[in-house]
């Protein structure tokens, strides 16, 4: 098994057209893909070969403000989101654009491997974007003061600490239980051209047809 890239990560805002303005118009993130019915959207924003994703609905609020890396005692799983740029010129150039835009940028600091500049996009989100200037050319490259034992046991994925699957999904089975909120995208975007379906895409809607006609079967 293998991972290509993070496919997105999701947020939630209250302001969808805010939203749209800061990270399509001032970040310059190219709205690629979206799904709205029922007063529910879920919209997505390109980086890179990764997409940031927002779901919109009524009663939806901004989070709570806590600053990048600051400790906290409350039950928070996530503390910012960062992204890279190639070039320490467009470091610099996002920040001038940040601030002419009224908002107040942090750093840059440099970390040592990379440089940062820190903000808050609309919805109160922790956003940090930064420039190497450094290559890792070994892994894991870890500098702790009290290095943990694991750290030792490499960079690669360590075998026998969790249970092998035995029960294996037959290809023929291998289909979606149910449809998603965005299912209506499929057939919408297909009537207008603005997608296509992969080759592999559709040897999978090939087998979830068969396995739809032998379930009416029985």
């Amino acid at each position: 098994m293998s991972f290509a890239n993070v496919d997105h990560i999701a947020f939630i805002t209250p302001d969808l057209d805010g939203t749209v303005r800061f990270y399509r118009d001032l970040l310059g993130m190219r709205l690629t893909l979206g799904i709205g019915h029922d007063g529910f959207r879920h919209y997505f924003f390109e980086c890179g070969d990764n997409l940031v994703a927002f779901f919109h609905y009524e009663g939806a609020s901004k989070m709570e403000v806590k600053f990048h890396g600051r400790r906290t005692e409350k039950p928070l799983g996530f503390d910012h989101l960062a992204f890279t740029v190639p070039a320490r010129e467009d470091l610099f150039e996002l920040k001038d654009r940040l601030e002419a835009a009224g908002l107040e940028v942090t750093g840059p600091i440099d970390h040592g491997v990379f440089w940062s500049i820190y903000f808050f996009d609309n919805n109160n989100i922790p956003l940090e974007f930064a420039w190497n200037l450094m290559e890792v050319v070994e892994n894991p490259a870890v500098v702790d003061d009290d290095l943990p034992d694991i750290v030792l046991e490499g960079a690669d994925p360590q075998p026998g600490h969790w249970p092998e699957a035995t029960k294996r999904t037959a290809l023929a089975d291998m289909v979606p239980e149910k449809t998603g909120n965005a299912f209506a995208l499929r057939k919408e975007l297909l009537a207008s051209g603005k997608a296509r379906i992969t080759p592999a895409g559709r040897v999978a809607l090939e087998a979830l047809e068969a396995a739809q006609e032998a379930e009416a079967a029985d």
